[in-house]
């Protein structure tokens, strides 16, 4: 089975800007009213919410295959592209930070993880591991670790709880966060945080199970032949994440073994779908051009997140009168329109769709943002 270098796939860029969209979409309700797949789940469980950064990890790890990939076939220097990844790595972190410490940047109190510095973190260890190790030890590494991460909350013991407490207060993440993190967590939690350290072990494999799909991209195969090993392969990882939360529940903000391999395999087979549509089957013009939307989003939505979330902190920010800028914008043009419930999704939904707009100009001037 010989691979093939991969031109660019209509298919990822738009399940990239849907996944991009959606992450707007939810961390932008108009008030602490919404609906309910528009909030992460409490603690164990899963909502719609709960598959969007995952979503995008994994997206990080098949671009990541079908770019490094094509580049070492034409001769690239693999250090090179490790320096490559170290500065766009850092790049994001950075970004991350920034974010986090607008407008008055305290350091003491400044939260290091998040989510661009989760994606940073992923993506340059992902970027190491395969550079740097052929498909089985991959892998290997893809396993390891989950596994890790599975050894170390089960029998890491924690003082007061003992070993193997899934609790808000218990677990072994927690503990860790404390240690190293205080004073420097999301402010929501404080004590302990969604992005933590060992959390972000699974994390690391919910990129190389991207890693690892982007590997399938590549065959010389038929897609229809593609979309069914990913579609199947999907399936596998969907019905072991559920076996598998029968001893760890599926939990986002552990980021719990079965959580990630349970979204790695939704995000394979909801991918799978996109791809047979727009660039596996004949005749997939009218779908792409249904889809375009999500392209342009798609092609630029680092750029268009860390846009989304400067407005939205610039928006609570300016307070006229003492009243954040988001709430008299809310109260004064959605409120009126609908139920509290209503008023929120239209809030999101208007985000979704001036963020768009955005998106549209850079498209169409030819600026494509790459962190």
């Amino acid at each position: 089975m010989a691979n093939v270098p991969a031109s660019r796939l209509v298919s990822l860029d738009v399940f990239r800007g849907v996944t991009i969209a959606s992450m707007i979409l939810v961390n932008n309700s108009g008030s602490d009213v919404t609906y309910i797949p528009l909030e992460h789940a409490d603690w164990h469980g899963w909502t719609f919410t709960d598959t969007v950064f995952p979503f995008f990890l994994w997206i990080v790890g098949v671009a990541m295959t079908l770019s490094f990939a094509k580049r070492i076939e034409a001769g690239a220097d693999r250090g090179k592209l490790l320096l490559h990844s170290i500065r766009r790595a850092a790049i994001i972190f950075g970004v991350g930070l920034l974010l986090a410490g607008l407008p008055y940047f305290q350091l003491d109190r400044i939260r290091i993880p998040g989510v661009l510095q989760r994606i940073a973190v992923c993506y340059l260890i992902a970027a190491v591991i395969f550079l740097y190790t052929k498909i089985r030890g991959q892998i290997a590494f893809t396993v390891f670790f989950l596994v890790a991460y599975w050894l170390l909350m089960f029998y890491a013991p924690v003082p007061g709880f003992g070993p193997g407490d899934f609790s808000l207060e218990g677990n072994f993440e927690h503990y860790v966060d404390g240690l190293f993190l205080t004073g420097h967590m999301y402010s929501r939690t404080k004590t302990w945080d969604p992005e933590g350290i060992v959390s972000t072990l699974p994390a690391i494999s919910t990129a190389l199970f991207g890693v690892l799909t982007g590997y399938l991209l590549r065959l010389r195969r038929e897609p229809a032949e593609r979309s069914t090993w990913m579609f199947v392969s999907g399936n596998v990882l969907i019905l072991i994440g559920l076996v598998l939360s029968t001893w760890m529940p599926i939990n986002k903000k552990l980021w719990t073994t079965s959580y990630a391999v349970f979204m790695a395999g939704l995000a394979a087979v909801s991918f799978a779908i996109c791809y047979w549509l727009l660039d596996g089957q004949a005749g997939n013009e009218r779908w792409r051009r249904i889809a375009r939307p999500f392209e342009i989003y798609g092609k630029n939505a680092i750029a268009v997140y860390v846009l989304s979330g400067l407005i939205s902190k610039l928006l609570y920010l300016i307070q006229p009168g003492g009243v954040p800028l988001q709430k008299i914008i809310f109260d004064n043009a959605f409120a009126p329109l609908a139920s509290p419930i209503n008023a929120s999704l239209l809030y999101a939904i208007a985000n979704v769709l001036v963020l768009y707009g955005v998106a549209w100009y850079m498209n169409r001037r030819g600026w494509f943002v790459k962190f």
